[in-house]
């Protein structure tokens, strides 16, 4: 028996080294799985779905900032809520508001174009909550020695989720009634949020005490250069993120006609994107961190150059999605650590980790609102021909910007005094220090 454990053991630290994974890792990497499989059936077709309805950039834009607007206000709430009740509970609001979402598309059916902002609104809140619990769950339950491993498995779940979705929705889709098939992978959605609702009663409560320091926590990066430079850093994340979400599903779409496409598309990206995140996963060590981030920030904006350029063709677009989804994870894993080393290094890290992580991702929703208002005002002052391709490479350069922000991060000098200290909530389980298509 003991060596078919000892056996058992070397193996799983072939796969993922010397790290302990604890229940709560477990559990929380689940959760995330469950959602990442879920939005990667359905919400990548919601765009499509509703451009089928319409056909006009301007709904799938409104569409979009009614959630990108919502998200930051669905942050503040959730925020406070997290620091009167418990961070498991908002994560179930999360979750429920999303199955709210999809059940709402399915009950609205062919009329769901009508409703766009209500639409936006909904999912927004739905995100809003969910990641607020998530983030500042996985800021908890991550150390420093785990946070790369955490982070970068749940990209491998993520990538795995988005190989799968997307070309089995894409399939139901087109073997079924022009809207029956949008209905059964909605109605799929559902089951797998139902899922995740489920697997978060096993999370251990974590309830929170004292104010939501939410102003103070804003007005703290005028003490902590760290905090500011990490907050800019994300206002230019969003800045890709709020347009290329949307534009680049629609164009598969259009260049294609076909569904089926789009979960190709999916299948390939996210293949290559699962090996990425593996290979970054094991290589990663946190003095490279910023080096990758300007690596992959150069690639991402590289590869506008490839659908901008010349005839939009699929063939083009598998060739960008190939490519982003390699630098995606070279980027992501280091900057998503080291953004939870800088909260860990702030100021009462301890008690404010709620606030940190809504005051972060209002940063990253400004981004995103810009970047949607400049969409909306390209496509009603230009055509949509010649203005999209010109606006897709100046919002482009986001992720590009991110380094000229990070490489600034620096953990020699002690910031802050004493305050600053990485300090920890439960020994052993809780660490104060710490989402393409």
């Amino acid at each position: 028996m003991r060596v078919v454990e000892s056996v058992r053991t070397s193996m799983i630290k072939k796969v993922i080294g010397d790290i302990e994974i604890t229940r709560e890792l477990t559990l929380l990497l689940i959760v995330g799985g469950l959602y990442a499989l879920s939005i990667a059936l359905s919400n990548t077709f919601v765009n499509v779905y509703l451009w089928k309805q319409s056909g006009e950039f301007v709904d799938l834009a409104l569409y979009n900032l009614g959630s990108v607007i919502m998200q930051p206000i669905a942050f503040i709430i959730a925020g406070k809520v997290a620091k009167k009740i418990d961070r498991v509970i908002v994560l179930r609001i999360g979750v429920i508001s999303l199955a709210i979402f999809f059940s709402t598309v399915l009950f609205l059916g062919e009329h769901a174009n009508q409703f766009i902002i209500l639409l936006g609104v909904l999912i927004g809140t739905g995100f809003g909550f969910y990641w607020l619990a998530f983030n500042v769950l996985t800021f908890e339950i991550t150390e420093p020695e785990t946070r790369d491993f955490f982070n970068g498995f749940l990209g491998l779940l993520t990538s795995f989720a988005g190989m799968i979705g997307p070309i089995l929705s894409g399939f139901i889709i087109t073997r079924m009634e022009e809207f029956t098939g949008y209905t059964v992978i909605f109605t799929i959605s559902l089951v797998l949020f139902v899922g995740a609702i489920l697997t978060s009663f096993m999370l251990k409560r974590r309830a929170a005490e004292g104010k939501f320091y939410f102003r103070k926590i804003i007005a703290e990066r005028k003490k902590n250069p760290n905090w500011r430079n990490i907050l800019f850093a994300h206002f230019f994340q969003g800045l890709r993120e709020g347009t290329f979400v949307f534009v680049i599903v629609v164009w598969v779409f259009v260049s294609t006609g076909s569904e089926l496409a789009i979960g190709t598309y999916g299948l390939v990206a996210s293949a290559v994107q699962f090996v990425a995140y593996y290979v970054v996963t094991r290589v990663i060590k946190s003095h490279i961190r910023k080096r990758l981030i300007l690596f992959g920030g150069l690639v991402l904006y590289g590869a506008i150059f490839i659908i901008v350029l010349g005839d939009l063709t699929f063939t083009k677009l598998i060739i960008y999605g190939i490519v982003v989804s390699i630098a995606y994870p070279v980027l992501l894993v280091p900057y998503v650590s080291l953004t939870f080393d800088v909260i860990g290094k702030g100021w009462k890290a301890a008690e404010m980790r709620v606030e940190y992580i809504v005051v972060r991702e209002l940063f990253l929703n400004m981004g995103r609102i810009s970047s949607v208002l400049a969409f909306l005002a390209t496509i009603t002052f230009f055509s949509e021909e010649k203005g999209i391709p010109i606006l897709l490479l100046v919002l482009g350069a986001g992720h590009t910007v991110i380094y000229f922000f990070v490489r600034k991060v620096s953990f020699k000098d002690n910031i802050g005094g004493e305050g600053y200290a990485f300090a920890r909530q439960d020994k052993g389980e809780g660490d104060s220090g710490g989402t393409t298509v």
